[in-house]
């Protein structure tokens, strides 16, 4: 018999996602039918053999992530089919405890399809009010960059998000593989985008070490920075994140499925959290992962033995570092402290969230 296990319910603690990819929110019921609509052949290892099985620490491995995320993202082609992610991606969120979603997008990705780059960001936009009035989840977007493209193209689309800077676009990012492209080289796109108003929240961290993340907190005055879990190679670092306050958004699935870490307890979340490090657990990109947000919060109690206390706490800086209105931020604080003043309820299906 299953031992009963005393916790609060993880999908009623009031939270935030701060790193989502776009593609990579897309449930993998929705990729098969999408599909199979669209006669797009997916590789086995989205279909029977889902969720994949990867490692990106080599050029090799890193490719094949990126393969299967491109064949992915072919399946949407259609307006509605960017309404229908955002939708579903929101109502996910909901059902974790989610009260803001900051998904990531690069437009260029769509740009083809959607009339270019200003059609397809007003687009992703519209949609994301959309799910918003649907669920009752606020949803931020961060227009990110990708650093295996020249920095030119990341000005561009530092432009692009500062005209709608208080209209849905909330952050700027830069993603992709950080041994193709650092982080000092997209300080201009940066500049303009903190200009704006907008948050600094690129990638850092994750294949490359501390000194990767030094660039970001350096060149780019990272708000936050993707994953940084490589920061624990340096204390130093380490303390400078936590004195300055930068979150990091730390995907523990996404570590080890991408194998920056052999396995999920040798992911330095407890080390970087007692350190002081701000921190904001999120899934990267589900569809290629399999785990969602509640996971990592179960992964928090169960592998590295956080308390409800210290869960609250991961809430909070998740809430404290998102793009979110004040207002919201207040009211999802508000909800975690009650959650904390709750009961705790019984049962075995806790552990699961």
């Amino acid at each position: 018999m299953e031992t009963p296990i005393t916790g609060r319910r993880l999908d009623r603690l009031p939270k935030a996602h701060l790193h989502l990819h776009f593609t990579g929110s897309m449930r993998h019921s929705t990729l098969v039918e999408l599909a199979r609509e669209r006669g797009v052949h997916l590789p086995q290892a989205l279909v029977t053999e889902w969720p994949p099985k990867l490692r990106a620490t080599d050029e090799r491995g890193w490719f094949r992530f990126q393969r299967l995320y491109d064949v992915a993202r072919s399946v949407l082609r259609e307006p509605e089919d960017m309404y229908r992610l955002l939708r579903e991606a929101a109502e996910d969120e909901r059902e974790a405890g989610s009260g803001w979603l900051e998904i990531q997008v690069d437009p260029s990705g769509y740009a083809a399809l959607f009339d270019g780059l200003t059609a397809t960001l007003e687009l992703v936009l519209d949609a994301a009010r959309a799910a918003e009035r649907a669920t009752g989840v606020g949803v931020g977007i961060m227009v990110a960059a990708n650093r295996t493209r020249h920095p030119l193209d990341a000005r561009a689309l530092a432009r692009l998000a500062r005209q709608y800077a208080g209209r849905g676009v909330v952050s700027f990012g830069l993603n992709n593989d950080e041994r193709r492209g650092r982080a000092r080289e997209f300080e201009a796109a940066f500049r303009i985008a903190r200009r704006a108003g907008l948050l600094s929240t690129p990638h850092g961290g994750e294949l490359q070490g501390p000194l990767s993340i030094r660039e970001c907190l350096d060149e780019l005055e990272a708000d936050r920075v993707g994953h940084g879990v490589r920061a624990i190679e340096d204390p130093y670092l380490v303390e400078r994140i936590a004195t300055q306050e930068v979150t990091l958004e730390i995907c523990p699935t996404s570590n080890v499925g991408l194998g920056v870490f052999n396995e999920l307890a040798h992911v330095p979340l407890r080390r970087l959290f007692e350190a002081g490090a701000p921190i904001a657990l999120g899934t990267d990109d589900p569809l290629l992962f399999g785990p969602r947000l509640v996971e990592q919060y179960r992964i928090a109690r169960e592998v590295f033995g956080f308390t409800d206390p210290e869960l609250a706490e991961l809430a909070r800086m998740s809430i404290r570092g998102a793009g979110a209105p004040d207002s919201l931020k207040k009211e999802l604080l508000s909800g975690v402290d009650a959650w904390l003043a709750a009961d705790p309820e019984p049962g075995p299906g806790l552990a699961r969230g």
